[in-house]
């Protein structure tokens, strides 16, 4: 009894070694197969690093101001009798604008100008009476004071009456009215803004190391976000005689046209400077760097020979690059490329180096230096 349980006991241990060593020598080709498997080569796009010449810009962030700008207000005290423009109207030079109630300077008036009648019949009467020595010269005097001081009170009166009627200064644009019919304004409150939107101005300001690079009548470039895409050109037409002392900077204007009148006082624009001199650089698309905290990359393709079987294939070289300036769908490379790489421009955060890879470039996107969405 005891034999026929060790022989089982044998029998089982057999059994037990041949599956491990058949499930054993399983693995192994599993893992040499691992190891000789080769990835098939990736498709992606590529782009010729291009060298390119670029008009360089000092930029700056400023704000648009009207050439020609002003809160009107009321000078004098009154009631609204006539409002004679609409609220966002384009008005001319002297046009009427409003009117205030002139009753009581009215009839201040007509008292002036009958104590002047008065004044003036007693200076002529004290003139004849002074050749015949029947009045004395301090008597033509004092009547001679109350002609002139009768004369002013009637220029004071008609100054007033002027004042309670506003003209437009200057051609330009209202805003929206301040005041209705039958309003009391008292001296200073506002009636309407009046705008005149071309040309316009540019206020921006710029680092002090900047000033010998800085000349009356420089090309300035001015972009909005209200109107992405679109730029708007201009001159340097100022600069502040002082540096400002708590910044250090420079402030300086800009006069540009503005016919469609599509910049408005108090925007937000950027400003491009322009320098007279070009100066080389290196352009790649944006898409081509794969951005990360350690540093920015591109992968640029090479041509390799496969070791197995000795023929030429491209593969991936990861390189690390310092970036510059930006310029619509481009980006400037100011070291680790060379004019005539050839780089991968979309999709690299799927790549790493040394991958095989297969050029196809009927899908390249169209890059360009004013990218215009079409959905925008």
């Amino acid at each position: 009894m005891t034999k026929k349980i060790l022989l089982t006991l044998a029998g089982l241990l057999l059994l037990i070694g041949a599956l491990v060593g058949i499930k054993l020598s399983q693995f192994q080709a599993m893992f040499a197969a691992g190891a000789s498997f080769t990835p098939p080569p990736a498709t992606v796009t590529t782009i010729a690093v291009k060298q390119d010449r670029w008009q360089p810009t000092l930029n700056a962030i400023g704000s648009v101001a009207a050439v020609q700008g002003v809160t009107l207000s009321a000078e004098e005290a009154g009631t609204v009798r006539n409002i004679a423009f609409e609220s966002g109207a384009r008005v001319r030079e002297g046009q009427l604008l409003v009117e205030l109630d002139v009753q009581v300077e009215q009839a201040q008036l007509r008292s002036a100008i009958a104590d002047a009648e008065l004044t003036r019949a007693n200076l002529a009467r004290n003139r004849e009476l002074r050749v015949k020595n029947l009045v004395s010269q301090a008597d033509l005097d004092a009547t001679e004071a109350k002609a002139k001081q009768a004369e002013a009170q009637i220029d004071h009166v008609r100054a007033t009456i002027a004042k309670k009627t506003l003209n437009a200064p200057f051609a330009g644009q209202t805003g929206i009215r301040q005041v209705n019919l039958g309003q009391f304004l008292n001296t200073g409150d506002p009636i309407v803004s009046l705008q005149a939107l071309d040309p316009v101005y540019v206020d921006f300001a710029l680092p002090q190391q900047r000033l010998a690079q800085l000349k009356i009548g420089m090309t300035v470039q001015v972009a909005a976000d209200a109107f992405p895409g679109q730029r708007f050109t201009g001159q340097l037409s100022a600069m502040n005689p002082e540096v400002e002392r708590t910044t250090r900077n420079l402030r300086l204007r800009a006069t540009l046209a503005n016919p469609q009148q599509l910049l408005r006082p108090g925007m937000f624009v950027t400003v491009a400077a322009e320098l007279p001199d070009t100066e080389p650089v290196l352009l790649i698309p944006a898409t081509a760097v794969l951005y990360a905290p350690y540093g920015d990359s591109v992968f640029v393709v090479e041509e390799k020979k496969d070791e197995k079987t000795g023929a030429m294939g491209k593969v991936l070289n990861q390189r690390f690059v310092h970036l510059g300036k930006t310029r619509g769908d481009f980006v400037v490379v100011t070291s680790g490329l060379e004019a005539g790489q050839t780089l991968v421009t979309t999709g690299v955060f799927k790549l790493r180096n040394g991958m095989s890879v297969i050029v196809d470039n009927k899908l390249t996107p169209d890059f360009q230096f004013d990218p215009k969405p079409a959905n925008s």
